[in-house]
């Protein structure tokens, strides 16, 4: 196997790209080799130039881009790999599909990249994995958008890359498209064993599809580590209003098919959701995915005993900080996980609420992400 598509077995990701001079983007950082990790910020704060850096569809001048300790540019030592030597696979928010070929010539044109000695994932195992089966006989233009999108998917999957870049592939699909395509993204970063950079601006996708956030903010790293816990810091400027929200990762520990619930146990204890109409069913031990947000959180000092509320969980509050004029996000300490709630100045005040203090989380809404 030729150098360039040796296994990542680690993403150590260093990238120093100037573009004449107006914007530098300075990367230096560890990522995980599997899972997905999310490029989040501001617009033009360097997502996208990451991306096409890594990608090699830009050359900045000058730069350097390694990926697991290995040059794949370093203007120093005159060294540039063109992107078809880079062991890569790219999904934008345009499929880019060959419109004269039907789906199944448009992975085979993928698969042809890649000698056969070197594929690593099967044609078989790309259309399984995206349930695209009954559309091999199409053609891209008889396709929705949700679909094009998942063909594009496996055409870049096709090519046995050892790195997978996204870049906003939902951005340009409506609601109904998007609600289409979320399963099949939610399948692909369970089992995909291939790290994969995904550039996004929407937070609901970050909590529902990456393991870990790397957050940049003019060209440079403002933050990076697992999704769960950055969403859930106050320090880090993605927890005001009514977007603030916590991830529980947890497993089904029962099904109460009498009352359609799920309970899902986890560090800080076990959570009772509601069973969605039509969801896929869960089984015990099954992992599970849960969005809790802050606006669903309420405070008390004693555990309430006459409350139609299901889940009151004992916590400890870590830090606060005010969310605008009226209100105050408390992150919370739930047996090792983080939660927030979201509660008015008035009632922090009237609870003296404060750093250490031991507190019962009263939840109203628990919503399963997977």
């Amino acid at each position: 196997m030729p150098p360039d598509l040796a296994p990542i077995d680690r993403l150590d990701l260093h990238a120093v790209v100037r573009h004449g001079g107006a914007f530098t983007l300075d990367v230096d950082v560890r990522l995980p080799a599997r899972g997905v990790t999310a490029v989040f910020g501001p617009s033009g704060c360097g997502k996208t130039t990451l991306l096409r850096a890594v990608a090699g569809l830009v050359r900045p001048t000058p730069g350097r881009i390694l990926i697991a300790g290995q040059p794949w540019q370093d203007d120093e030592a005159g060294l540039w790999l063109p992107t078809h030597r880079r062991p890569l696979g790219m999904v934008f928010q345009e499929a880019s599909l060959f419109d004269h070929l039907s789906v199944q010539a448009n992975l085979e044109f993928g698969q042809k990249r890649v000698p056969q000695a070197e594929r690593q994932v099967s044609l078989t195992q790309t259309i399984e994995l995206l349930g695209i089966g009954p559309l091999l006989a199409r053609r891209p233009d008889a396709l929705s958008g949700g679909e094009r999108q998942r063909v594009a998917i496996a055409r870049a999957l096709a090519t046995s890359p050892r790195l997978l870049l996204m870049d906003e592939p939902l951005a340009a699909l409506d609601a109904a498209r998007k609600a289409e395509l979320l399963p099949w993204f939610e399948r692909l970063a369970r089992e995909l064993h291939i790290p994969v950079l995904y550039v996004t601006h929407s937070l609901d996708e970050v909590a529902r599809l990456t393991d870990h956030l790397l957050l940049l903010r003019a060209g440079q790293v403002q933050d990076q580590g697992p999704t769960a816990e950055l969403l859930a810091r106050l320090d880090v400027a993605l927890t005001q209003g009514d977007a603030a929200s916590a991830l529980i990762e947890g497993a089904v520990a029962a099904v109460d098919e009498a009352d359609q619930l799920l309970h899902v146990r986890f560090g800080g204890g076990v959570l009772q959701c509601v069973q969605t109409p039509g969801a896929p069913t869960r089984a015990r031990g099954q992992r599970l995915r849960l969005r809790v947000q802050a606006r669903d959180v309420s405070l008390t000092l004693s555990a309430a005993q006459d409350t139609s509320i299901l889940n009151v969980l004992p916590a400890t509050v870590h830090s606060l900080a005010e969310d605008g004029p009226a209100q105050t996000l408390v992150a919370l300490d739930v047996g090792g996980t983080p939660l927030l709630a979201r509660v008015t100045r008035r009632s922090a005040r009237l609870l003296a609420l404060a750093p250490g203090q031991p507190v019962f989380a009263q939840i109203k809404g628990v919503a399963v992400l997977d």
